[in-house]
């Protein structure tokens, strides 16, 4: 089996003025710049390659606001949603994020191939995906991962290899070797299962996952974003 993976964080519907999500989304491409070459440049999507190289832009608030501005980006009601191209052929990958609505918001980075998410590269860009935009949850995880353990794919019901949680979520339970739980500044944690990448294939990651995940719903940490008060 062939795994997609992708890392996301998501949150309760937080409408902002552009200039905020501009702010955030620059917080979000200068973290991701510092710690890996590959994530330091970006082109809007467009509907051929030649056509996404030729709209480079600067990731800084004032360039993403005047981006955010376009009417094609803009739903109606404050809301708007965004995708950009890293413009590589070797280390391809997408982020697309969409602000203000009135459910969940949310952020998402997808990697074109498995071999690009590396522990380090993915706890990197989870955790700058925290503190950019102050999500309740995140996580790293396969697809075929998230379709195995959850019937409808609602978000802050499952784990993954890599899992966001927010202070705001409630305090971690104690968990089992060989996971490991990592500050994200005041923000969050990140609890890792383990330094080897997660596969279904593998069956003591597959028995990890599910004791790890009975654990923190029973600590009550495995609800539907937005129902945690």
């Amino acid at each position: 089996m062939t795994e997609t993976y992708y890392a996301g964080v998501y949150w309760p519907g937080r409408p902002e003025p552009l200039e905020a999500y501009a702010r955030r989304a620059e917080s979000l491409f200068q973290r991701w710049a510092s710690a890996d070459p590959g994530l330091a440049s970006w082109c809007e999507q467009g509907p051929s390659r030649a056509t996404a190289l030729n709209s480079r832009f600067s990731p800084d608030a004032r360039s993403l606001h005047h981006l955010f501005t376009k009417k094609k980006y803009q739903l109606g009601g404050g809301e708007i949603s965004f995708a950009a191209w890293n413009g590589s052929d070797d280390d391809s990958s997408v982020v697309n994020f969409s602000c203000g609505s009135d459910a969940v918001d949310l952020c998402v980075w997808t990697p074109a191939a498995r071999a690009l998410l590396s522990e380090q590269r993915a706890s990197q860009v989870l955790g700058a995906m925290a503190l950019a935009w102050d999500p309740e949850w995140g996580v790293v995880i396969s697809d075929e991962h998230r379709d195995a353990v959850s019937e409808t794919g609602d978000v802050g019901t499952f784990i993954g290899w890599m899992t966001y949680f927010s202070h705001r979520r409630g305090q971690l339970p104690p968990l089992p070797d060989p996971v490991r739980v990592e500050p994200v500044e005041d923000k969050g944690t990140l609890v890792i299962l383990g330094s080897e990448r997660f596969t279904l294939a593998n069956p003591k990651h597959v028995a990890l996952a599910e004791e790890v995940r009975n654990q923190l719903s029973r600590a009550g940490l495995l609800e539907t974003v937005g129902a945690v008060p």
